[in-house]
């Protein structure tokens, strides 16, 4: 199946079989988010299955995987300034609501979204967008996806 590494995100990218992956991060993997109806869309994904929650880090994880949001959302942000037009600022969020292990979302957020969602949380966009093939990660998002990641080596040093 070629979409089996959706079924194990952080299993495959530790084999290096997740084409999500834009980077190998101190804490876990940076990723492309599957829906791209915000470009730029990414998530921090830890790098243990295992770890469910912030909490069950030791204090030096913990801070390892907030320093690697923190990274993720600048390289978002820069990225998102410079490629795409109204960009107005990044939301980070950790549920885990959902998707039992570890992760955090950093959205770009545009001036160009519907004014009834602009300032309101992504999760209220209807949920036929988060499905549709045409917002699906693609090899369209490749030069988006290379720029973040850029940002993400230049943060680094």
């Amino acid at each position: 199946m070629v979409d089996a590494w959706r079924d194990d995100r952080i299993g495959s990218a530790l084999r290096g079989e997740n084409p999500a992956v834009m980077r190998r991060v101190e804490s876990g993997f940076a990723v492309m988010g599957d829906v791209q109806f915000l470009p730029g869309y990414s998530v921090l994904l830890t790098d243990d299955p295992a770890v469910q929650r912030l909490s069950e880090l030791p204090r030096s994880g913990r801070l390892a995987f907030l320093a690697d949001m923190d990274r993720l959302g600048e390289a978002v942000e820069r990225a998102c300034r410079r490629a795409e037009t109204g960009f107005r600022r990044v939301n980070l969020e950790i549920l885990g609501n959902a998707d039992g292990f570890l992760h955090a979302h950093v959205w770009p957020r545009y001036e160009w979204e519907p004014a009834e969602l602009v300032r309101r949380p992504v999760w209220l966009y209807p949920r036929e967008m988060w499905g549709e093939e045409r917002y699906a990660l693609g090899p369209r998002h490749d030069r988006l996806r290379e720029a973040i990641g850029e940002e993400l080596d230049r943060l680094a040093g």
